[in-house]
């Protein structure tokens, strides 16, 4: 069996995992002084966070929250989703991107992706507008800005609102600018594996008072203080819910340790992209491996590095390479399936071969190791372990 070859002199002797948070004391010092204060929840640190995702990105607001799911659903309430609305979303994605549109009532439209960039391609986007479409969520996938000015145009041209899904985006820049501010509403991902973490987390920002507004109230039930938005006020006590919201509030104990993360991004960034070009310049002769392409228009942040295997020159599957580089102590991964086939999405009505571009990328693509941590030594055995398992697998 060709495996067999893999694992027993292996490059690494413990697993380099694809993706991981990296905390200093600086981090724990932020959070030990939540956890010897008065709050732990709904605190000070919440907001000192949300202002300065905000000042980061030069956007006029932003909403916390406890995870970006939560974000994104908040982002679809704010947008007035509802039944009968449909949304064009991107197939090569974490399911929320769709999800979210489904918890509003709404009907996820996929439409197909751009071969080099992996994001959604404007003109499927244009061919999939009807008298329903109410918005677009754009994935910023692997890091990469979408064309977001072209995509604009669209929205404009036809009343939509743009949701852009950053979760792997917040650092990267879009002509020169940090990702944040031309969609309507751009949320960010804090989970381990993203930019930045908070343990589990979520924000939106937005330009946008009105739907500022609408997302504070949806992250804590609908319910609000504010004397101007109540039918009575029967004392400083008082409260009212006015619409139907959700608990989706972040604790102080996260939004500590974010408000000291992103002191951290830009270097956090630059490490990134300082392994991409290592991974680059390593690969640049393995002729069946293509490596991420890169927009003129978009300045990755790098959430994640991943490369398409040209399998016509290779003797073996994708799942062999997975299998052997795991054996190998790589971390290795697939972003994504497309998210239309799952059984969930099949049950709905969606079928093979709605994105034929996306479906291609599935069969060939692999998320090699990429965070801040990785020393220069861990980017050498990646790099050595692939070029290992193309080499025994070549035609």
């Amino acid at each position: 069996m060709k495996l067999a070859i893999f694992g027993g002199n292996q490059v690494r002797k413990t697993m380099l995992a694809y993706g991981r948070q990296c905390i200093d004391e600086e981090d724990i010092s932020y959070v030990n002084e939540v956890l010897r204060g008065d709050f732990l929840t709904t605190g000070p640190y919440v907001k000192e966070f949300e202002d300065k995702v905000a000042e980061y990105v030069g956007a006029k607001y932003a909403v916390a929250v406890s995870n970006g799911t939560a974000a994104l659903h908040m982002a679809c309430f704010a947008a007035e989703i509802g039944v009968g609305d449909e949304v064009i979303v991107a197939p090569m994605t974490f399911a929320a991107s769709a999800n979210c549109v489904l918890y509003c009532g709404g009907t996820p439209v996929f439409a197909d992706i751009d071969p080099r960039t992996h994001n959604l391609d404007p003109a499927e986007i244009e061919k999939h507008i009807t008298a329903k479409t109410k918005a677009i969520i754009p994935v910023d996938y692997s890091g990469q800005s979408v064309d977001i000015d072209v995509i604009r145009k669209i929205a404009d041209k036809h009343n939509l609102i743009i949701i852009e899904d950053g979760a792997h985006a917040l650092g990267s820049e879009y002509k020169g600018n940090k990702v944040g501010t031309v969609a309507d509403m751009t949320e960010f991902s804090f989970h381990p594996v993203k930019p930045i973490t908070t343990g589990e987390g979520g924000l939106v920002v937005t330009n946008n008072e009105k739907l500022y507004n609408r997302m504070m109230l949806f992250r804590t039930h609908g319910i609000t203080r504010d004397a101007s938005l109540m039918e009575k006020n029967d004392g400083p006590w008082y409260y009212e819910q006015i619409d139907l919201g959700y608990n989706y509030r972040i604790t102080d104990i996260q939004c500590a340790l974010g408000s000291s993360q992103i002191k951290k991004l830009d270097k956090f960034v630059a490490r990134r992209r300082e392994i991409v070009a290592a991974y680059n310049k390593g690969f640049k002769d393995v002729c069946e491996i293509i490596t991420p392409y890169q927009a003129e228009f978009s300045n990755s942040g790098w959430h994640i590095y991943v490369v398409e295997l040209e399998l016509e020159k290779l003797t073996c599957t994708r799942k062999e390479v997975f299998e052997a580089l795991k054996a190998e102590n790589i971390g290795v991964n697939v972003h994504y399936y497309p998210v239309y086939l799952f059984p969930y999405y099949k049950s709905l009505g969606y079928k093979e071969g709605l994105c034929p571009n996306a479906e291609k990328m599935y069969e060939r693509i692999i998320t090699l190791p990429l965070h801040p941590g990785m020393t220069n030594d861990d980017i050498n055995d990646v790099l050595v372990a692939v070029k290992k398992v193309i080499t025994y697998y070549r035609k």
